[in-house]
This record gives structure tokens, C-alpha cells and sequence, in this order.
């Protein structure tokens, strides 16, 4: 059964409200992923600043208002026309210059070899084709630009946080629709041969998680079903960030050769 992607139209005007249950992807997530992000671009000895960045599913655009601050020339594309106009009214609200375009990662509408940075958050398990998503990303990189991603690895124990707890259980769900399927997860092993296919040089994977203590993360997500906590909030108390086990998501960085 596929997915339920027009939940981003459904819910995709108010991304920004931490009422919003979309919202736990900014809460800890975001300075979770931007600073693994961030600190790949300063290991490899990239400035930020200037660089062209594709965000390929940029939602309500929260990273590609980080890779804007930092300097770089960002497009955000995503197929969720009310996500695109949320992302466009927040940027301008804050005088930030993003283009944004309605448009899906499997056919890119922008020219080859067009951007040094080009970035995937929390989006490859939601596509009808990542080898194409894969294949368009590398089309429209330059050579030696750097890839950056996360994702959620197929193994039991995202079936239980991200399946059961955050989808199935009556009393922990996030929404009541199929916001994720097992079987759509990638395992590292098989998102790096994809990658090879297309030119890109896998450098780097980490663990992406929670590191809050279990029980506590189950009661935090029984508060915010129950109207309790706010989802930024229980996005924060999560405490996603970098992990040492990657049993439940990864990120990592590849970079696009000759």
C-alpha cells in the first residue's frame, strides 16, 4: 500500500505551528540534521557561502531557511503546492531569497551540472522511484559537488518507532492516515549501490535519532495525541541528533565524480 503524500497538502499551510503534527520534523530535527549538514561542509572545505544548494523535498522550507543563512543560493522544490506557498510566504516573511518551484524529485525542471550542493531530508522513503530521484539529484550536481541526505533504515526497530509508536498505536500516533511504509525504508547498503549507479561516491554515514530515554519518548508521544504537548515540544524532547547506531535512520554525505 503506498503512502498517504497528500497529507502535505492536507496539513502543508501551517508547517511553522508547532500544533502542526508536520512541525516535529522542524523541533529537533532540523538543528539535528544542519549541524551534521554544516559540519560535513566544513570537513571537506567547502564555504557555504555563494554556493548553489538544491533542497529536493523542501516542505514547509525549514532547511532551506538554514542553508539560506548561511549564504547559499538555495531552490526548494517539492510537489505539494500548499507546502511550496507556506515555504514561499515564511522565507519572504523573514526577508529571506529562496526560489521555490512546484515540482517531484523523480523529474528535476533544472539544468545539468547547476548546483555544488544538493540536499535530501527525510524524503527518499516517500518517493514513487529513488533510483530516479537518485539519478536526477547526480544530473544536476556538478562534479566533486557534495551530496548531503538522511532516511530511514528497514530494520525492526524503525518498524516499531516510526510504524508502530508514531503510526499504528491508537494512543501514540502521530495522524490517523499512512504517513510511512515498512517496506519504502531504505537500508544503507542499498541506498549506497544506488548511489554508486549514479556517479555518487558514498563518503559517510552516521546514526539520525532520538536520544531521549525510551519510556519517556512513549509518554511524550501519548501527551501530544492527547493535545497535551505541542509537536515542536515533543520534537525538542526527542533530541534528535547524531547517533552511533543506525537502527533506526542515518544520514551521510556522497560526492558526485568526474
Amino acid at each position: 500500500m503506498a503512502v498517504d503524500n497528500r497529507i502535505y497538502d492536507r496539513l502543508g499551510g501551517s508547517w511553522w505551528d508547532e500544533g502542526n503534527p508536520l512541525n516535529m520534523l522542524h523541533g529537533s530535527f532540523t538543528p539535528g540534521r544542519f549541524g551534521y549538514f554544516r559540519g560535513v561542509l566544513e570537513r571537506v572545505g567547502r564555504e557555504p557561502a555563494g554556493m548553489r544548494a538544491l533542497d529536493v523535498g523542501c516542505g514547509g522550507g525549514f532547511m532551506a531557511e538554514e542553508f539560506a543563512r548561511l549564504g547559499c543560493e538555495v531552490v526548494g522544490i517539492d510537489p505539494s503546492p500548499v507546502s511550496i506557498g507556506t515555504a514561499r510566504q515564511h522565507a519572504a516573511s523573514g526577508g529571506l531569497t529562496i526560489g521555490y518551484l512546484v515540482a517531484t524529485g523523480e523529474r528535476l525542471p533544472l539544468a545539468d551540472e547547476s548546483f555544488e550542493l544538493a540536499y535530501c531530508c527525510d524524503v527518499l522513503e516517500h518517493v514513487s522511484s529513488v533510483e530516479q530521484v537518485i539519478k536526477e539529484t547526480a544530473r544536476v550536481l556538478k562534479p566533486g559537488g557534495i551530496y548531503l541526505f538522511d532516511t530511514i533504515n528497514r530494520t525492526p526497530a524503525s518498524k516499531v518507532l516510526a510504524i508502530k509508536a508514531m503510526q499504528d498505536w491508537r494512543l501514540t500516533r502521530m495522524v490517523d492516515t499512512r504517513l510511512h511504509c515498512w517496506e519504502m525504508f531504505i537500508k544503507p547498503a542499498e541506498l549506497e549501490e544506488t548511489l554508486r549507479r549514479h556517479s555518487l561516491r558514498l563518503d559517510e554515514i552516521t546514526g539520525l535519532g532520538p536520544r531521549a530515554n525510551k519510556l519517556a519518548l512513549l509518554r511524550n508521544f501519548t501527551r501530544a495525541r492527547r493535545g497535551r504537548l505541542t509537536y515542536g515540544e515533543l520534537s525538542r524532547r526527542m533530541n534528535v541528533g547524531r547517533t552511533t547506531s543506525t537502527a533506526i535512520s542515518y544520514m551521510g554525505y556522497a560526492t558526485k565524480q568526474p
